[in-house]
């Protein structure tokens, strides 16, 4: 088999056994990370209609159809990476998945990291809402305590001779 006949889902196998059964009908997803796994494929092949109708209806007068499409077919889907899941199995009502996805648009090269909250409804897995992930330098809240600063812990001592020794 070709690579251009795998799914771009990442998962190794063909797109007609995989994603392509679900964004076309034929078949409904059994896990949340199957439907993550068909949005991201709808994603690369510009099924927009595919986005919309696996949006729960809860969050579906969020989305903007426009903007889905814009960014479907006006970036080059590189890869889906799946780094966490949290229940959304078969028997589960709701789900949760940490993923990225790595696209191209305009030549540069793009990273999504996302949070994503799947819910069942009406027994089908529906994508309900997400979080964006930030990457980069953390960032304290407060200055950090320098080695000759008193100690945060108030022993009255220098940081360097208490809690950061």
């Amino acid at each position: 088999m070709s690579d251009t006949n795998l799914c771009a889902c990442g998962s190794g196998i063909s797109l007609k056994t995989c994603c392509l059964p679900l964004i076309e009908g034929g078949a409904t997803a059994e896990t949340a990370e199957q439907l993550l796994r068909a949005r991201y494929t709808a994603f690369t092949r510009g099924d927009v209609d595919y986005i919309l109708s696996t949006h729960h209806s809860k969050t579906r007068s969020e989305v903007n159809r426009e903007e889905i499409e814009e960014w479907s077919k006006n970036s080059k889907w590189m890869g889906l990476k799946i780094f966490q899941s949290e229940a959304g199995k078969k028997d589960d009502e709701k789900g949760t998945l940490i993923f990225g996805a790595y696209y191209t648009q305009d030549g540069k090269s793009e990273e999504h990291l996302e949070k994503s909250f799947f819910e069942k409804e009406s027994g089908q897995w529906k994508f309900l809402d997400a979080q964006g992930i930030q990457t980069g330098p953390y960032r304290r809240p407060e200055p950090k305590t320098g080695r000759n600063d008193p100690c945060p812990c108030g022993s009255g001592k220098k940081h360097k001779k208490c809690c950061g020794n």
